[in-house]
């Protein structure tokens, strides 16, 4: 029996308050609004609670596996808020992983971006994608 490829289900970005800078759902697993931002409060809730300030960390949360980072900086993400949307599109597709490597993902975006001088926090990125990716070899090993 073939095992089913990992998929992601949505890529979240929220303040220091939990709401939303930016999302992408991939699935139908939270068909409306209120259930997003349900789903999206349940997780600020539980990651809150916990210290990760420098290093992305993973939680299991109904079944899913949540890769985060406390401290995002609300005034630089909404600032840079097409650079993280072309982010979330060079990782995943329609629930994919296209690419997991911080510095290609930097580089594709640096193409598209228009000012060469916008900077985002690459190494935050790369800490979170390295974990990410390192997570995903597990499960697809194992």
């Amino acid at each position: 029996m073939a095992e089913a490829c990992p998929a992601i289900k949505n890529i979240l970005l929220l303040d220091s308050e939990g709401k939303r800078i930016a999302v992408r759902y991939f699935t139908d697993e939270w068909p409306t609004n209120t259930a997003k931002l349900a789903f999206e409060k349940s997780i600020f809730t539980k990651t809150q609670k916990t210290s990760a300030r420098s290093e992305a960390e993973i939680t299991m949360l109904e079944d899913n596996i949540i890769v985060y980072k406390n401290n995002v900086d609300q005034r630089e993400a909404l600032e840079n808020l097409d650079l993280i949307l072309l982010c979330f599109d060079e990782i995943v597709d329609r629930g994919v992983v296209l690419e997991t490597d911080a510095s290609v993902i930097a580089g594709k975006v640096a193409n598209h971006s228009i000012d060469d001088g916008s900077t985002l926090s690459e190494q935050t990125i790369s800490q979170a994608l390295a974990t990410a990716r390192e997570h995903l070899t597990r499960s697809l090993l194992g």
